[in-house]
């Protein structure tokens, strides 16, 4: 056995000689990124280890060992999250006339906790915190792979238990109450989330025909989640369409729009809806992490440090701001998009994607920059969003001109610009003026299915009509993706 000691965080772990030192922080409780699971590939578990900084997941310890982890996890406080989003009135009708209910946005990166006064349908304490499964997998295909691992459900359902555990204690010792109060609970997120927030396996996800083992629409367990009542999992659409989706749906009230509607939820995936004359068509496309500031060189979350805005001013210099005001530090994803967006528009990025001359990157301040790798890595997360959009226009003989209104949906979306999206071709030009940024609909959908059972019964119903495209089995969807791969 040799000893770990994280010098930072005061901890320090007997482990078996040639224990990686990611496993050692994981068995310590240590938070590391590691969004490749350690591949290897991803460089964001970086440790300072005798004054060198190596991957935490390719160390291995042959002797005891002082280890220094290079980012404060209080940073993981200060994450910009969003948790309301645009509703509409409905009549309160709870499933319990009494008590309170929990209502939960199952991210893939973030989640978003709220406590709700079931008689005056009032919402009492929020809560926003990082979803500790990213530790361990960084998007929905990795999350499906670790599940595939001895004990990886387990762990990976644990994980988000725990903090939700916890977070239920802070909330209701807010107001006085205890967790048994609670009587209800609705988890609102994409598929495979709700898997593994049920504790159903999600394997079946990651390989063809891609079956649900949850269909949603009902209640389960609460399992180890310390409340007094059970869990409701709005309906599901189908495996890369989720009740995220369906929350959305129901707090825009899309199948009611009177004009032709494009929605987005913007995130690690894609999920997006097309409402025209009450007919509904999904899709969802597998953007990746980098609109979370991963898989890129300098890349981080939306805390405090990361630059979140970009902009060329018309005598060449330019100006940026960071989250907090703080000194930069690195980039988040909506400072990837602007920054890249004015790369183009002034033609130090061409159409391929490539700096201008002989440059290589493009140096924000000495310490950050943006690499011809990470403009790759939003070419491919842009490209699969507009290869969604492109996909079910040309399924409805549509174009661009005869989309009403585009509705941008999520915690990531919100934080987005018009113009942005526009030169960046993620979003086409003809869609400029009709965009609107309507917050996390999946956390105001869930608390409408909690407060109103009838509206349960109804998006039951209307899912089943939901039209879904899946475009890994559309015959021209490599060349859409190509296509839409340029700026």
């Amino acid at each position: 056995m040799v000893k770990a000691k994280f010098i930072r965080e005061g901890i320090e772990i007997l482990v078996p000689v040639d224990t990686s030192v990611l496993e050692a922080a994981r068995i310590c409780g240590v938070y590391l990124e590691s969004p490749c699971n350690g591949n290897g590939t991803c460089g964001k578990c970086n440790v300072i280890i005798n004054g060198e900084t190596v991957h935490a997941c390719e160390t291995f310890l042959a002797d005891d060992t002082v280890i220094t982890t290079l980012i404060n996890q209080s940073a993981n406080r200060t994450l910009q999250i969003l948790s309301g989003g645009i509703s509409f009135e409905y009549p309160l009708k709870p499933k319990y006339p009494y008590g309170y209910g929990l209502v939960v946005d199952i991210g893939t990166t973030t989640l978003a906790v709220s406590l709700i006064n079931l008689s005056t349908g009032e919402e009492e304490v929020i809560e926003n915190l990082l979803n500790p499964q990213t530790q361990y997998a960084q998007d929905v295909l990795s999350r499906i792979q670790f599940c595939e691992e001895a004990d990886g459900l387990e762990i990976l359902y644990a994980s988000i238990t725990e903090a939700l555990n916890e977070v239920v204690l802070r909330l209701t010792a807010n107001i006085g109450i205890s967790p048994t109060d609670i009587k209800e609970a609705v988890y609102s997120g994409n598929t495979t989330m709700l898997h593994i927030a049920a504790r159903t396996d999600p394997t079946s996800l990651g390989k063809y025909p891609y079956t649900p083992e949850l269909s949603g629409g009902g209640y389960y367990s609460a399992g180890l989640l310390s409340i007094g009542g059970e869990i409701y999992l709005p309906p599901i659409i189908s495996a890369f369409v989720g009740a995220d989706v369906t929350s959305g749906i129901l707090a825009s009230g899309l199948s009611q729009a009177p004009a032709t509607t494009l929605f987005i939820d913007i995130g690690t995936n894609g999920e997006m809806v097309l409402a025209k004359d009450g007919k509904l068509i999904a899709t969802s496309t597998a953007a990746g992490p980098a609109f979370e500031g991963m898989n890129i060189s300098q890349g981080m979350r939306a805390s405090n440090g990361a630059v979140d805005r970009f902009h060329f001013n018309d005598d060449g210099t330019f100006s940026f701001s960071t989250i907090g005001g703080a000194p930069a530090v690195g980039i988040c994803g909506s400072g990837l998009m602007d920054i890249t967006a004015e790369l183009v528009r002034t033609g130090r990025i061409g159409k391929t994607g490539r700096f201008a001359g002989k440059e290589r990157e493009f140096r924000i301040t000495d310490n950050v920059a943006i690499s011809q790798h990470d403009i790759r890595q939003l070419q491919l997360a842009k490209g699969a969003v507009r290869t969604g959009i492109d996909a079910m226009l040309e399924n409805r003989g549509l174009v661009p001109e005869n989309i009403d209104r585009i509705e941008i949906a999520g915690s990531f979306g919100y934080h987005l610009s018009e113009r942005s999206l526009l030169d960046l071709k993620m979003l086409p030009e003809a869609f400029a003026g009709k965009v609107s940024f309507v917050g996390n609909t999946s956390q105001s959908g869930g608390i409408a299915f909690l407060l109103n059972t009838d509206l349960r019964i109804e998006m039951e119903s209307l899912v089943k009509s939901v039209e879904v495209i899946e475009l890994a089995e559309d015959e021209g969807f490599q060349a859409l993706f190509l296509r839409s791969l340029g700026f």
